[in-house]
């Protein structure tokens, strides 16, 4: 059974930064196109990074210049450097590997960012 598992999401304050990662287990990871969403209170879930098989990334605007989304395929590992963080960042964090007809999902990790 494929497994995504997010980690490092917790409380920060405004300006502060946090990494989190995404473990996957039981995919050919180096395959998939991986990738960060966040879902706030009340809103849709929205894309916030791109990581493709190649390397290439994409970043939503809001995000652009602060985050940075990296992968480690030896690792099976995607991480999310977070810096400069708002309030409005605040939100549940997935992570997603997609492969073709392949589509998961990880639990989520909680960010909040308040002072």
């Amino acid at each position: 059974q494929v497994q995504l598992v997010e980690s490092g999401g917790g409380l920060v304050q405004p300006g502060g930064s946090l990494r989190l990662s995404c473990a996957a287990s039981r995919i050919s990871f180096s395959l998939f196109d991986m990738a960060w969403y966040r879902q706030a209170p009340g809103k849709e879930r929205e894309l916030v990074a791109v990581i493709i098989d190649s390397g290439i990334t994409n970043y939503a605007d809001s995000v652009q210049g602060r985050f940075i989304i990296s992968r480690d395929n030896v690792k099976k590992t995607m991480y999310l450097q977070m810096n400069s963080l708002k309030p409005e960042d605040t939100a549940v964090y997935y992570c997603n590997a997609k492969f073709r007809d392949s589509n998961y999902w990880g639990q989520g990790t909680q960010v909040t960012v308040s002072s």
